[in-house]
């Protein structure tokens, strides 16, 4: 295809591809909401690596809260599932599975205070990866905001 006079590289050259190129302005929401998902994700593990790769700290005893990060969503996700949300309210199961990822969140936020307090790793490292934790669950939550809903684009899709 040709580029037409007067038109800049990168515009839409073709009828049949403006045509084809348009998905809605959900989609394009979603699009992104899952991109600035995903940097806030690279964020936080930016800050996490810092925290053990920096030569002044080189101590990788922080990596453990990446089993944190991994289980935090599993309660939620397994009560969203077994849980019907047609009654108004609150149940068991659900507020069981909120106590319980709220326990892991404050374990992920402990863990690298111990770690400081016995001298496995420095105050300057645990502050990093207290900043990488702020910044990984505050993506955690957002993904759980933007795809938690029962519409076409949920994430219990995937």
């Amino acid at each position: 295809m040709q580029r037409p006079r007067g038109a800049a590289w990168g515009e839409c050259v073709s009828s049949q591809a403006s045509k084809t190129s348009f998905r809605g302005p959900v989609l394009n929401w979603t699009k992104h909401a899952l991109i600035s998902l995903s940097f806030g994700g690279a964020i936080g593990l930016m800050f996490l690596m810092l925290g053990c790769a920096l030569p002044i700290y080189n101590q990788y005893w922080p990596l453990f809260v990446l089993f944190f990060y991994i289980l935090s969503p599993i309660p939620y996700c397994i009560a969203r599932r077994l849980v019907d949300d047609t009654d108004a309210m609150s149940n068991a199961c659900k507020e069981l599975a909120i106590f319980l990822t709220t326990g892991i969140v404050v374990s992920a936020f402990g863990l690298p205070i111990v770690f400081a307090r016995a001298n496995l790793i420095e105050w300057g490292a645990c502050a990093l990866v207290l900043t990488g934790n702020t910044v990984i669950f505050a993506t955690i939550l957002g993904f759980f905001l933007v795809f938690g809903s029962n519409d076409d684009f949920s994430w219990q899709q995937w």
